[in-house]
């Protein structure tokens, strides 16, 4: 296997595992856990795992004192979104719940607009509409019911902590920092958040049953370890735009997950809202691309002269 299809192998791992946050959430929920308890074991079992990889790789763990607030900040924007969204799913389905979250790129290139002046194009317009009509489809839910408010607020709340997030981790302040590093401190400073949320443990539920515990270290794994990993590896062999296009496998594999696994609704037109939804963010996100594609395009036809009579 030559590096460019191991890269988007390792893409699409990489996404699909990210969409698995539901697949292990939902049981936990009906063994009579909430979000705080859930995700408080999530962070706690990806901590120790992370650091054993730092040590595998031969680094430390120091980090400068100027970047410890940049990293509590990024640590609890990332926590947050984690709480909003596993709260979410509490009012919707899972599945709409990880494709509305999906709108964060969008986010992304609004806040990069409106704070650091970039040039907003035509692209960007259509991408942003094509998106809202999607969302619009998705407001419904399998069974025709309106969509709770609330968990729709939720779920825009996190996209928007992850985007604020996405992009204050590629700000100067943390540039020295290793990708591997920058990931542990997030999730040691965002543990904090469900620790005092958990009242210092007093209020943590703990699984009862045994088996649970597995997915618990199951949503430290997939979608947390796992998921950094690939990313990381994938975007070394085939760049940060290609690996970030594979990342609407994310709400594929959740939908997949709460139709096959929870019997969720899949009807027509949520298919429309995703597939809407899906192809604006490929959009934004390649469209830098597409014009030299076009062009590189437009080259294997070339036009043939005319004689003059």
């Amino acid at each position: 296997m030559n590096g460019k299809a191991k890269g988007y192998l390792l893409a699409a791992t990489a996404a699909a595992t990210y969409g698995m946050n539901p697949l292990f959430a939902l049981p936990l929920y009906q063994s009579g856990m909430n979000a705080d308890s859930v995700l408080f074991f999530r962070y706690l079992l990806a901590i120790p795992i992370l650091g054993i990889m730092i040590k595998a790789r031969g680094r430390d763990f120091k980090i400068k004192r100027k970047e410890i607030f940049p990293l509590i900040i990024m640590g609890l924007l990332v926590s947050l979104s984690s709480l909003t969204l596993f709260q979410s799913y509490n009012f919707m389905e899972a599945g709409i719940a990880s494709t509305l979250l999906f709108v964060y790129p969008i986010m992304v290139a609004l806040i990069m607009v409106v704070v650091f002046c970039e040039k907003v194009t035509l692209l960007t317009v259509f991408c942003i509409l094509m998106a809202l009509s999607g969302i619009g489809l998705l407001f419904k839910s399998g069974d025709g019911s309106t969509l709770s408010l609330a968990g729709t607020l939720l779920v825009m709340a996190s996209a928007l902590s992850y985007a604020i997030y996405i992009v204050g981790v590629n700000r100067p302040f943390l540039k020295d920092v290793a990708t591997l590093n920058i990931t542990f401190y997030v999730l040691l400073f965002g543990l904090s958040l469900f620790l005092v949320r958990v009242d210092f443990g007093i209020s943590l539920i703990i699984p009862e049953k045994w088996y649970l515990w597995f997915n618990l270290l199951a949503l430290a794994i997939f979608p947390t370890v796992i998921s950094f990993l690939c990313t990381t590896s994938a975007i070394q062999y085939i760049g940060s735009t290609p690996t970030a296009i594979l990342g609407a496998l994310e709400p594929v594999t959740a939908v997949f997950f709460g139709v096959m696994a929870f019997g969720e609704a899949l009807t027509l037109r949520i298919i429309s809202g995703i597939i809407l939804i899906i192809l604006a963010v490929t959009l934004i996100i390649a469209g830098s691309n597409i014009k030299t594609s076009l062009v590189r395009f437009r080259k294997l036809f070339p036009r043939i002269p005319i004689k003059k009579q």
